[in-house]
């Protein structure tokens, strides 16, 4: 992308954040842009657009040992913490090496709002990237402090979900 980066945020309650985000990416690849797609608090083997992203030849990672507290609170938040370091580390070392005009950080505000990464260590790892990198970051509870950072934002609102009736995620449909 030419100039500078822009920051993106889908964040709320509501379904769609991650999808948005592909959708962008499916996008920007269509245009010639090259992508880096992470994600974290995702099981390697769960989320399905994985695989058709790697197809289109968009760069994708998960670090799947880094776990969400909420739903693993026996979790060593030390170890997270530095697992959670190493991989923004790694994606930093990926922003020199691969050149990605789009990256997505799938579930990266969840890193703060479940209190992995401060709100300062996250502004500063945003401002810290290349300048022309245009990055997407996903997830609930995004901070105004965040927010005020981001270009765009968007509020996924939930209005009415079939978990409300019991209905469990479907393959396919929401993972």
């Amino acid at each position: 992308m030419t100039g500078k980066g822009l920051v993106h945020i889908y964040t709320g309650e509501g379904k769609g954040k991650t999808t948005s985000a592909i959708g962008l990416a499916i996008r920007a690849k269509g245009r010639g842009k090259k992508i880096l797609f992470a994600q974290f608090f995702k099981e390697k083997d769960s989320p399905g657009e994985l695989a058709v992203l790697e197809q289109l030849g968009i760069s994708t990672i998960v670090f799947d040992t880094i776990k969400s507290p909420f739903f693993n609170p026996e979790i060593n938040r030390d170890h997270l913490k530095a697992e959670v370091i190493k991989a923004l580390r790694q994606i930093q070392k990926l922003f020199s090496e691969e050149h990605p005009d789009l990256v997505i950080l799938d579930e990266f505000i969840c890193l703060v709002s479940e209190r992995v990464l401060t709100e300062d260590e996250a502004v500063a790892f945003i401002a810290d990237r290349p300048e022309h990198i245009e990055i997407v970051l996903t997830g609930r509870g995004a901070t105004e402090r965040i927010i005020n950072l981001a270009d765009y934002v968007t509020n996924m609102q939930n209005i009415k979900h079939p978990f409300d009736k019991g209905i469990s995620a479907r393959t396919g449909i929401e993972i």
